[in-house]
């Protein structure tokens, strides 16, 4: 492939052996403008198709350029993406052949591919692709590693492309060759003609190390027979023979390495001896083999777990039994107090957690952390598990770390089934000290169900938060129903309601977060249930009820509060009056959560707060709305200065001048004495519909 004819060299790189998808990944050695040129053909799943086309692209930028082909017709777009468009269902498979790169004037002739690839042909194409080497070894067979994370088109690209030229590079090793094709007669000639078969590469690795790992058992024999005494020799990373051996499920080459004398129980960096990994892969042969030789059935890697942990991790009840008949402790911890048992239950195997009650293992075993097996079970929906560990006698009442119990991890979760298997065994007492109620966690989540049934197990509907757990939240909230009308559930506040629960017990009210929502369905269920409508907050105080406050932005919020009782002459008892206010002090210090200063905060004046730039342009109305529910009120010097901003408030400036209409002041004093939790009876009293139609300001815009 010629370069370009420029004092400046270009860098080329060729992309190979990418499988057919419609995406591509091109990487930019360094900043300049380069030229990628594309070839496009059909994908080899419909060789029919015919189309074949190729485009050069000057580019400049950095990055790394990704993009689909789904049309005849290429764009390129700033978001570093290159794409097509064209038809519906119109798909163009490709492959991107090569990419060329230049710094600035150095831009490569069109004339750099092949001049035969004018029209698309199968044969001349897949010339151009080298032959991609086989893929790095690995200590784990391609049949039992585990699913790497999906590697992204320019990783993959890279990798095959580093590949590709390490293997133009690096000649071909004769040793490996004659390992890889099991040639033991090439092998024995090499050692007799003198060659030196002991000496490690870069990587650690002997020609033994690679017949284990390859599984070729009479290379194996041959190296052995040659060099004996470095069958325990490891490589960089601490593996010997046997654990390539049995990494690779080579039990031929295990078996022959043991009657040979290979020590079984030298780990790698990891402290993985070959015993774990044939549990890992659930290799029953390997282990009884291993067994056999006395591996140690107790040794534990760098996190602390033994053979035993990794079988029931998988469930291989056989290869449990053979740990255990081989001296394997049931009671083994990991480097986190946990023991098969733990694990067994944490993963749900239930049949391994049968077997190792059956040999004796504590039901109760607790990691750490003091979370129990029990509560690992709950925490993961583990049912059949959990039946069984009550079943077996398991402690419902053993606390975590956090003092949380099962019933309050099944409550989270909301897993019904486990709660009711839970509720009978788990100690009130035990809740109550927990400073947590299982109400809180299922009304936090909005486990409704759940709710339902702690509800009908009686548990306190009223019970509050511990004061350490409820200053974890902002509000300082306490009770279920306060998380009940946070997340806009009114199921649950009706349900809590019903129950008992008292809608005044949180420093900042429920109703509060309700009219903060717009909920009126929530609003009207905690007012009917005795929710105080004049509440205020305490920790930020007001001359105002908090409830005129919240509802300021909306009217007809307002006007609903102001029908159902709330009290408004607060509002207008400002302490200036007529003379001078002060300044207002900034939003941002208003209603910060801590004072600057220890001395108590002073109360927010209506007028003040009716200063805010985000409330002061609905000045009048809101001043119009509260008048309707005020007797004879003097209207403090702000309050006119913002009524008499824009002209068509003055009839609001009007209508407060005293005195109030005798109508009006009399609807005032029955409502009064009616009282604010008894107005919404007003239907009820034998009176005229017309008069009660006043009285309930059903006349009132």
């Amino acid at each position: 492939m010629a370069g370009p004819s420029n004092e400046e060299p270009a860098r080329w790189g060729w992309v190979t052996d990418l499988a057919w998808r419609p995406s591509f990944a091109l990487l930019v050695p360094h900043p300049g403008e380069f030229l990628v040129h594309l070839l496009l053909g059909p994908s080899p799943a419909r060789p029919k198709t015919e189309c074949f086309s190729s485009w050069d692209l000057p580019l400049t930028t950095s990055h790394i350029f990704w993009g689909f082909l789904q049309g005849p017709k290429i764009i390129w777009r700033h978001s570093s993406c290159i794409q097509t468009q064209g038809g519906p269902g119109h798909l163009l498979w490709f492959r991107a052949l090569c990419l060329s790169v230049s710094l600035p004037r150095a831009l490569p002739p069109s004339s750099f591919l092949p001049p035969a690839m004018t029209r698309f042909s199968y044969t001349e194409y897949f010339s151009l692709f080298h032959s991609c080497p086989a893929p790095s070894r690995s200590s784990v067979s391609p049949e039992s590693a585990p699913t790497s994370a999906p590697k992204g088109l320019f990783q993959e690209v890279m990798q095959k492309y580093n590949r590709s030229k390490s293997s133009q590079l690096a000649p071909v090793d004769p040793v490996l060759k004659a390992i890889k094709e099991d040639d033991e007669e090439a092998l024995t000639a090499m050692i007799k003609a003198g060659k030196n078969l002991s000496e490690p590469n870069k990587e650690g690795w002997l020609p033994l190390h690679e017949a284990a790992y390859y599984g070729q058992l009479n290379c194996l024999k041959a190296l052995h027979r040659a060099y004996p005494a470095v069958i325990d020799q490891r490589t960089l990373q601490e593996e010997t023979a046997l654990y390539l051996a049995t990494c690779r499920g080579h039990v031929d080459c295990l078996q022959f390495l043991l009657q040979a004398g290979a020590e079984p129980d030298i780990s790698n960096k990891s402290r993985e001896t070959p015993l774990y990994k044939a549990c890992e892969r659930k290799n029953v042969e390997a282990v009884r083999i291993l067994v056999q030789y006395k591996a140690d059935t107790n040794h534990r890697c760098n996190r602390g777990w033994t053979a035993l942990h990794e079988s029931v991790a998988r469930n291989d009840l056989e290869v449990m039994e053979i740990l255990v008949s081989g001296g394997a402790k049931v009671e083994a911890k990991n480097a986190y107090g946990i023991t098969p048992l733990f694990v067994a239950a944490q993963s749900g195997q239930l049949e391994a957690l049968r077997f190792l009650a059956k040999y004796g293992a504590d039901i109760n075993t607790q990691a750490s952390d003091s979370a129990s097996a029990l509560y690992e079970a709950c925490k993961n929906g583990h049912e059949e598990v959990v039946e069984f560990l009550l079943s077996q006698g398991a402690d419902a009442n053993k606390t975590n770390k956090d003092g949380m119990l099962p019933l309050h991890i099944a409550s989270k979760k909301g897993n019904y089934r486990i709660v009711q298997m839970l509720l009978p065994v788990t100690s009130r007492t035990r809740v109550r000290r927990s400073g947590i109620s299982p109400l809180h966690l299922a009304a936090e989540r909005n486990n409704d169900e759940v709710l339902e049934a702690l509800l009908g197990a009686r548990f306190d509907v009223n019970a509050p938060l511990a004061p350490e757990r409820a200053r974890l939240y902002e509000d300082r909230r306490s009770s279920a129903l306060y998380f009940a009308v946070v997340n806009n559930n009114v199921y649950a506040t009706e349900l809590l309601l019903l129950a008992g629960a008292d809608p005044n017990r949180d420093v900042i009210n429920p109703l509060l977060v309700a009219i903060r929502h717009g909920c009126l369905r929530t609003m009207q269920l905690l007012l009917d249930h005795g929710a105080n409508i004049d509440a205020y907050i305490a920790t930020h105080p007001t001359a105002f009820p908090a409830t005129i406050m919240f509802a300021m932005k909306c009217l007809s919020l307002l006007k609903f509060l102001m029908d159902l009782g709330c009290n408004g002459e607060p509002c207008f008892s400002c302490l200036y009056g007529n003379g001078p206010h002060p300044p207002a002090p900034p939003p941002s210090n208003r209603f910060n959560d801590a004072p600057a200063s220890d001395k108590a905060p002073s109360a927010v004046q209506f007028c003040e707060f009716l200063s805010a730039p985000e409330v002061s342009r609905w000045a009048g109305p809101i001043i119009d709305v509260l008048l309707d529910y005020v007797g004879n009120v003097q209207l403090c010097s702000r309050l006119k200065e913002h009524i008499d901003s824009f002209e068509d408030w003055a009839v609001i400036k009007e209508k407060a001048e005293p005195p109030r209409p005798l109508a009006h002041l009399c609807r005032l004093r029955v409502r009064k004495a009616i009282g604010k939790y008894r107005i919404k009876l007003l239907d009820t009293l034998p009176l005229p519909g017309r008069l009660i139609r006043y009285l309930k300001y059903e006349n009132t815009q």
